[in-house]
């Protein structure tokens, strides 16, 4: 092969590093004991692609990298590990060479992988730290959990607000101690309280006479340091925020939050939604399988009750069932038709209720139109079950009584599927953890009840 080849190769390698046959190598080196091997492969890997290596592969294969590569760990491949993962690591890891590698990480990276360890571990690394980036991390873990003040990071620039562009650059140019990435300077009145902020962008193309304040940006947000985490990234999202100052009780300037860790939040409360929409938690591939089978059970257990009171639902038509078989072959459908709707309606309600785009303002609009959506469909599909039911049994009532009853479910599946997360919001429940079970509960007794109760009435 050529020089050029060879070269294109590399490249195309280093695009695509973590492939299947760089996994098996480095696997191999680690169980074979090759500690150069193992390093030479890993160093041109990015610290997301040795985070996702470890993920993927055994708990043993993983001891085995670990043993050899753990005292070189970045403290960034830490952070992008996966929270169950993380544990395993950080307890192969020596006190000494994890404050290492937190000694590189900004304080709010730091905080995230402090906050998951046991006591007798924080004290550990706590104690290895130095003393202003134990102070900063025993500062930040003093406010609530999932707060603005575990997000923030304390590394913030800042300005006086009558300093002009030239006795700005001259300070960031003298300083030894800026952050690794930045995106404004944060102006403070004498009394540490932000007032406003410019863009680097701005700072740059300005004569150096210019006042910062004629320079500061409308899109400047103060987030209160007890502002949970969620509300911070709504905020982000809607103001289109790339970084914000957080201030304490005192309004005085504590720490900035950057737009990665805001959309982090967004991106894990957006995957919290999903998995509990399934009902299997905060469960990731990673997880054992008792953690697995702990996080699905009481959902399953939920499922299993609704499933005997629509049960119970059907028994109650025993005799009709028995005289019409053909009704045995069909309200599975009816229930089906009127699950998927109810899931449908109930998917965008969630998602709408955390993006809060619905409101009291326009929550009966919205209702209006689920009710209105399912009964479009249940006509169409009304139309089209009566058909299929005059065809395939002969009987033209039959074919009246699950049309009626799939307008009926779809309708009700519409209705189910905003109104019940709505509710549970209100009362205080997260509506993406318990929705699902109770719209299947509705669609399910209400579509069994319509379809066996009006062939009851018609029919016998």
């Amino acid at each position: 092969m050529s020089e050029q080849g060879e070269e294109n190769e590399a490249r195309e390698d280093n695009a695509y590093a973590l492939d299947g046959r760089i996994v098996d190598e480095i696997v191999e080196v680690a169980e074979a004991g090759d500690a150069a091997a193992l390093d030479a492969l890993l160093e041109p890997l990015h610290v997301a692609d040795i985070a996702d290596l470890l993920e993927q592969i055994g708990s043993a294969e993983r001891k085995a990298i670990l043993t050899l590569w753990g005292g070189n760990i970045d403290g960034e491949v830490l952070s992008e590990l996966d929270e169950g993962i993380r544990e395993e690591v950080l307890a192969s890891i020596t006190p000494a060479d994890l404050a290492e590698a937190l000694s590189e990480l900004d304080s709010d990276d730091v905080v995230d992988l402090v906050e998951d360890m046991d006591e007798p571990q924080q004290e550990a690394v706590l104690g290895a730290l130095q003393d202003a980036d134990r102070v900063a991390v025993e500062q930040a873990l003093s406010y609530p959990e999932e707060s603005a003040g575990r997000l923030m990071q304390r590394e913030v620039v800042m300005a006086p607000e009558h300093w002009t562009v030239g006795e700005a650059i001259d300070f960031l140019r003298g300083s030894d101690d800026l952050p690794e990435q930045f995106y404004h300077m944060i102006l403070v009145d004498p009394r540490t309280r932000p007032v406003g902020y410019v863009t680097l962008g701005r700072l740059l193309a300005a004569r150096r006479e210019t006042k910062l304040m004629d320079l500061t940006e409308e899109s400047f947000r103060i987030i209160p340091v007890d502002q949970d985490e969620g509300e911070v990234a709504y905020a982000f999202n809607q103001y289109h925020l790339i970084s914000a100052p957080v201030v304490d009780e005192n309004e005085r300037l504590v720490g900035v939050i950057t737009i990665d860790d805001a959309m982090a939040v967004l991106d894990e409360e957006l995957e919290e939604d999903i998995l509990r929409l399934a009902g299997v938690g905060e469960g990731s591939l990673t997880d054992r399988v008792i953690e697995t089978v702990r996080g699905r059970f009481p959902w399953l257990a939920v499922n299993l009750v609704t499933a005997i009171l629509a049960s119970l639902v059907i028994a109650q038509f025993e005799a009709t069932i028995t005289k019409f078989v053909a009704l045995a072959v069909l309200m599975p459908i009816v229930a089906s038709m009127g699950g998927n709707a109810g899931t449908q309606s109930l998917t965008v309600a969630v998602r709408a209720i955390a993006t809060k785009d619905l409101t009291g303002s326009n929550v009966w609009r919205v209702i209006r139109r689920e009710a209105l959506v399912g009964l479009v469909n249940g006509l169409i599909f009304a139309v089209v079950m009566g058909i299929v039911g005059l065809l395939w049994f002969g009987i033209p009532m039959l074919g009246v009584v699950i049309a009626v009853a799939m307008v009926v479910n779809l309708v009700v599946a519409g209705l189910a599927g905003v109104m019940i997360p709505i509710w549970l919001e209100r009362w205080g429940v997260d509506p993406a953890l318990a929705s699902g079970a109770f719209v299947t509960t509705v669609t399910d007794v209400v579509g069994f009840f319509a379809f066996l109760g009006l062939a009851a009435s018609v029919l016998l």
